[in-house]
């Protein structure tokens, strides 16, 4: 008989990480700040996704399967962040339902589902579990039985312990992400303030009032150079296309939450997958497209900018300055 290959299985292994996005940002938040709501404070997720896929790397054998992202959200229709995360590589968002209560519903049953069938088809031979709910130790029991190893992952504490115990009893290892490793990814939010009595809290208006040669260098520079004018004569009305950038903006602030639509502030740059979006979103509304036109997509965003300035009452300080 010969030597078996060891190297040729080690590459075989592949690992999922699965995270309970809830438990996260909610310990996290704790640990940092004191936090209890997540309004209270702003993640850089792909960062942080960047920081866990390398934590992985250095600690488990072989490569990993992907990222699983479990969150929630009224109606499941995904927030400004969701979609930018979903938009990442090897990562796959998977979306519960947020009621009127601020509680998630269906993520746990989504942890088990997808732990249960990664180990079920030996698609994986260890999971990272970020997470503490006790309800998912039945989850981990079934995954052991196909010979998955489960990496209970949990945030450092505050006091006392954040998972439960019968949750870190079945894990087969268990690691502590300390308060250092997560804070270059978490900030406080700057929130509006409660009342007017509160005038020392930064609003996002003053946190853009700070900024006006940026704003005013930023707006000359997209004035178009003449051949671009002429150009524009044979395609899109500037103020047609403003309105529609106006239209978006509004449409998404109702539907995705008018939350949401701040974490974009205090602008001008949208994220990628964002700009894309809006610039399908107005092509449809337009009936054609605006992709031959580069200063119509200038048009698009100073529109969709103007009706978020004004909804956050950004638009008066900015041109009082």
């Amino acid at each position: 008989m010969g030597i078996p290959d060891l190297s040729a299985s080690v590459f075989a292994m592949k690992y999922a990480i699965l995270v309970d996005v809830g438990y996260l940002y909610a310990a996290a938040g704790e640990v940092l700040f004191g936090a209890r709501e997540r309004r209270e404070y702003r993640v850089a997720a792909d960062e942080l996704i960047q920081a866990l896929q390398k934590q992985a790397a250095e600690r488990l054998p072989g490569e990993l399967l992907r990222v699983y992202w479990y969150d929630a959200a009224h109606d499941r229709v995904p927030t400004v962040d969701q979609r930018v995360i979903a938009a990442l590589p090897m990562v796959k968002v998977r979306l519960g339902n947020l009621n009127k209560q601020g509680q998630q519903k269906g993520v746990d049953a989504q942890i088990r589902s997808d732990l249960d069938a990664l180990a079920r088809h030996s698609a994986v031979t260890d999971a990272v579990l970020i997470a503490g709910d006790e309800d998912l130790v039945s989850a981990v029991e079934a995954a052991q039985a196909y010979g998955v190893r489960i990496h209970l992952w949990g945030v450092e504490p505050s006091y006392g312990s954040n998972q439960a115990e019968r949750l870190v009893w079945e894990a087969d290892f268990v690691e502590v992400l300390s308060a250092d490793l997560l804070r270059p990814f978490v900030r406080q939010a700057n929130p509006l303030p409660t009342s007017p009595s509160q005038p020392s809290t930064p609003t996002p208006a003053q946190v853009f009032a700070g900024r006006p040669a940026a704003a005013t260098t930023t707006r000359a520079a997209r004035t178009p150079s003449p051949a671009g004018s002429a150009l524009s004569k044979l395609g899109p009305n500037r103020d047609a296309v403003e309105e529609v950038g106006e239209h978006v903006a509004q449409k998404w602030i109702l539907t995705r939450g008018r939350d949401n639509v701040r974490d974009l502030l205090p602008g001008p740059i949208l994220p990628t997958v964002i700009d894309t979006e809006l610039l399908i979103e107005a092509e449809k509304e337009l009936g054609h497209s605006l992709r031959p036109y580069p200063e119509a997509r200038v048009w698009l965003r100073d529109g969709f900018w103007n009706r978020v300035y004004r909804e956050f009452d950004l638009a008066e300080r900015k041109s009082a300055k």
